[in-house]
């Protein structure tokens, strides 16, 4: 059997410890004079074995200014160690004996009085760190990237947020007045401390839109245009867009007032920008700054040239729609036609196509002859918004017309039965709305009324003493749906002074009130405005009533105040 090993204790377990600790070991006295140490301790700091004994621990480990290491001064050991009290720091440098730097992490202790040693002795235990301060390092690097990445990430969405608002602007109105205020307002103060916007395709542009970082600071109303002065480099600098140059920097004079903008900005950088699309230069931005703010800088340049391709953009969206609405509501008042002049009658139309679509409509009106002195007044809406709707619209006109001509003895019910067939059978219009009236005198200076109604609201008649009253009667189905099914027709004595007014659903129907409401508001305003003549009568219903999504059409008929005055 083998010798049992005998376990160490006392002294020599404390020795072999000492000697196979994994960190270094060493101990100085009072005067910071290495007296013990252990292999490791040699090792990591660069010494011979058995000659880092006797070195001055405080001279020769610690860096002290002037030695042209560029290293932070430190405090020795003994004088952060305190008696009876311990010190540690993960941050400490110690210098080998080459004298390079050793990144370490350290650990001291007062040793307690004892034989060889005195009093002030200290024992200090260390180890390498400089793997773990790279590891920290690159992870601060790695950390600060990423907050450099996050903060750029949060400007770029913050800047395309931004931009996606000054696009919303621009496109959430047709009116070009109204978008360019709306961006102007975006743009400062943000952008810049004053933004201006000229428009003009030819010439001088003008002023159109402005706004100041100061509230009050300029007039709002663009009628006091020509109360802010253009500084001469500033107008130089639109001349020289409206040529065709590109982003044009007016700096300031020796006296820093004349490239001010709007004379309220003694502006320390002005950039004008053309508001340009393929070869079409609508006008120019201007953007200044005030001397207290930065100068623009390259990337404010760039955005502002997003800033005007996308106002050109919207402008030109806005032209070509105006231009496509003018087409429009050119082409839907050729298809309407002229009033006839009817002795004893006062006649009036209006039209007003929807502001907010350039397309045509199915609305239309008509007033024509019949046999004798009788007079037809016809309104009618044909479902849609497009080149078909109109066409068939005018259609349908035509037929009406026709039928209505070839047999006028027929009531206005019976006509239009004969109508539901012919839509039956040709197709006039998928669906549609009409009322059919006649006029006929009755050779007393009085008229009487005749009418159907198909599918249409009712018509308003108003007496001469403000009652407002609609006409329930000869009501029947959309034309087109029973062919085969009689036409109520209706009819009355009208008053002296009676106006009769037919109109369409854009007149009492939108949104935001329901058709009864519509209806209540029209009686109410018929009522008010009775006295006004016809044609600005029909006008002010349209532009107090009308809902502007809509075509609005009406027709109006009023008679003699009495049988002496068949004028009215």
């Amino acid at each position: 059997m083998g010798a049992t090993a005998v376990p160490l204790v006392g002294d020599a377990l404390m020795s072999e410890l000492f000697v196979g600790a994994g960190a270094g070991m060493y101990a100085v006295n009072a005067q910071g004079v290495v007296i013990a140490c252990n292999p490791r301790a040699e090792h990591l700091l660069g010494y011979a074995q058995g000659t880092l004994v006797g070195v001055n621990a405080h001279h020769a480990m610690h860096p002290h200014p002037g030695d042209g290491l560029d290293l932070p001064a430190q405090r020795s050991v003994l004088e952060d160690v305190a008696l009876g009290k311990r010190s540690s720091g993960d941050r400490a440098v110690l210098l080998r004996a080459d004298g390079s730097a050793l990144q370490a992490w350290w650990s001291a202790a007062p040793l307690p009085p004892g034989a060889g040693h005195g009093t002030g002795a200290v024992v200090v235990i260390f180890q390498d760190a400089s793997a773990q301060r790279a590891r920290d390092g690159q992870r601060a690097d790695r950390y600060a990237h990423s907050e450099t990445m996050r903060e750029q990430a949060e400007y770029d969405l913050a800047e395309n947020a931004w931009l996606g608002e000054l696009t919303l602007a621009m496109v959430s109105t047709l009116n070009a007045d109204e978008a360019l205020r709306r961006l102007v307002r975006l743009l400062v103060p943000r952008l810049a401390d004053t933004a201006v916007i000229h428009l003009g395709e030819s010439g001088t542009p003008e002023r159109r839109v402005w706004a100041h970082h100061t509230p009050d600071m300029l007039p709002t109303h663009p009628s006091d245009a020509h109360s802010l002065p253009d500084a001469p480099a500033h107008t130089d600098a639109l001349r020289r867009v409206m040529r065709g140059a590109g982003v044009q920097h007016v700096a300031p004079p020796a006296d820093g007032f004349d490239a001010d903008l709007l004379g309220v900005v003694e502006a320390a950088e002005t950039l004008v920008v053309p508001l340009r699309l393929r070869a079409t230069t609508f006008g120019a931005l201007t953007l200044s700054r005030s001397a207290a703010s930065p100068p623009f800088h390259e990337a404010d340049q760039a955005v502002a040239e997003e800033v005007a391709r996308r106002t050109a953009l919207g402008l030109d969206n806005t032209r070509l729609h105006a231009a496509q609405a003018d087409i429009a509501a050119t082409l839907q008042r050729a298809l309407l036609t002229d009033l006839p002049d009817v002795p004893g009658l006062e006649l009036a139309a209006h039209y007003r196509p929807a502001q907010h679509a350039a397309e045509v409509g199915g609305d239309w009106y008509d007033a024509f002859p019949l046999q004798g002195s009788d007079t037809a007044l016809v309104i009618g809406d044909v479902t849609g918004h497009d080149i078909k709707a109109a066409s068939r619209m005018s259609e349908l006109r035509n037929m009406l017309r026709a039928l209505a001509v070839d047999r006028p003895e027929e009531s206005p019910g019976q006509i239009l039965r004969r109508l539901d067939t012919a839509q039956s059978r040709l197709a006039l219009a998928d669906s549609a709305t009409t009322v059919l009236a006649r006029l006929r005198p009755d050779g007393t200076g009085s008229w009487n009324l005749a009418w159907s109604v198909a599918g249409h609201p009712p018509p308003l008649l108003i007496t001469a003493d403000g009652s407002a009253t609609y006409l329930t009667g000869g009501k029947s189905l959309l034309l087109g749906v029973r062919p085969e099914t009689e036409r109520p027709t209706a009819d009355i004595r009208l008053p002296f002074g009676a106006t009769l007014l037919l109109y369409t659903d854009g007149l009492i129907e939108s949104r935001s009130q329901s058709l009864d409401t519509g209806m209540t508001r029209l009686r109410q305003q018929v009522t008010t405005h009775r006295h006004l003549p016809l044609t600005q009568l029909c006008a002010q219903l349209a532009d107090e009533l009308g809902d502007t999504r809509d075509d609005i059409t009406l027709i109006a008929a009023r008679t003699p105040l009495s049988n002496s005055n068949p004028a009215g």
